[in-house]
């Protein structure tokens, strides 16, 4: 007989809420000045033309517009731009 009982689970139990990371504005978007439009961890996605980045890596709009995202095909690199609105 065993001389002390089963432990119970007393030090799991526990997680940490999500990020809320990702793409907050797909492409064909029309955006204004300052607008997120990715946050994320690392730089997954890259800054294109008139979008900024920020010391989290999060991706924003510089000025209105329509958004973009392409792919560079010989660095591989996933890219978001801001095609500017005609006036």
């Amino acid at each position: 007989m065993a001389t002390k009982r089963a432990g119970g689970s007393s030090r799991n139990g526990r997680d940490s809420a999500g990020r809320r990371l990702g793409v907050k504005c797909f492409g064909g978007s029309r955006v204004r000045s300052g607008t997120i439009l990715v946050r994320q961890r690392g730089t997954k996605i890259h800054p294109g033309k008139l979008v900024g980045i920020g010391v989290d890596h999060t991706l924003y709009a510089q000025a209105e517009g329509l958004v973009h995202y392409s792919r560079n095909y010989q660095s591989r690199k996933k890219q978001v731009s801001i095609l500017p609105l005609l006036q």
